[in-house]
């Protein structure tokens, strides 16, 4: 299919507390049961590194010119699987697996300091519970300033807010590797329908514009 939709989902390597990263076990999870015959999923697994981010999300964009990149990290504190609506800025201190962090603290200079996803997180969560898959999903504005708000709001400013970040929780706490996935992939299916609906109403605005081109044309 020429018309097949590319979307990137990114899950992060260990670090810390975690030495399995359920992110990375999820996407894997999700890569094993796909996301459609109409969507060709690529997978990878993203350095918990500042500069790493830096260098691979901007050839992540450009080499695979993807519909969506969905970015999932772990956190100690999630018990639901947790989509953040936004990135930001400034608020990096904490260092990452290299012990480095950017003497700016900051994502973007003279960026905005919070970029939205054009994705409205609450209607892709209130979908995905009342689909009850039996995985609770909820919503964050605060995607916690460490590698993973940084990865995001960088996808978010490269993608022009065709991006989407997931919380999970750690692995058993209280969801296995296989729960993570079938959420991962109901989240992201709603997604690609919220996305589809935009650019459906988007070409209907512009026919209708056209045609009234059309008609005054006609008038003289």
């Amino acid at each position: 299919m020429a018309n097949k939709k590319k979307v990137i989902v990114t899950g992060f390597e260990p670090f810390g507390e975690h030495a399995v990263n359920s992110s990375w076990v999820a996407v894997q999870e999700l890569e094993r049961l796909g996301l459609g015959e109409a969507v060709d999923l690529y997978v990878c697994e993203v350095p918990v590194e500042y500069q790493a981010v830096q260098s691979l999300l901007p050839s992540l964009w450009r080499e695979h010119q993807p519909q969506l990149v969905v970015h999932v990290g772990v956190s100690g504190l999630a018990t639901t699987v947790t989509l953040e609506q936004c990135g930001h800025n400034m608020g990096y201190k904490r260092l990452d697996n290299c012990s480095f962090c950017p003497a700016s603290q900051c994502c973007m200079e003279n960026g905005p300091e919070c970029i939205n996803s054009v994705l409205d997180m609450d209607t892709v969560c209130k979908r995905v519970n009342d689909s009850d898959i039996g995985v609770a999903v909820s919503i964050s504005k605060d995607a916690g300033r460490y590698l993973c708000d940084y990865t995001y709001y960088t996808s978010l400013y490269l993608g022009q807010g065709r991006s989407a970040f997931i919380h999970v929780p750690p692995l058993g706490k209280p969801y296995r590797s296989q729960d993570l996935g079938r959420a991962l992939q109901a989240v992201v299916q709603e997604m690609l329908n919220l996305l589809e609906l935009d650019r459906t109403e988007e070409e209907h605005r512009q026919n209708e514009h056209c045609g009234h081109k059309h008609q005054h044309q006609h008038d003289h």
